[in-house]
């Protein structure tokens, strides 16, 4: 589960640095940051739940 997480932060930082990069493609850097933080949110409850 902990892999699933990291790819998905990985892939989410691409495209808002995609989106950043690329001008025209603004929307896609913040649809990329607010996946970046939701599945690090998730990711974080996730693990605290498992430690409890």
């Amino acid at each position: 589960m902990l892999k699933l997480i990291v790819v998905l932060l990985v892939i989410w930082a691409a495209f808002a640095v995609i989106g950043f990069v690329i001008e025209g493609l603004l929307w896609l850097a913040f649809l990329g940051l607010v996946l970046l933080v939701a599945t690090a949110v998730w990711g974080w409850f996730r693990r605290r739940a498992t430690r409890d």
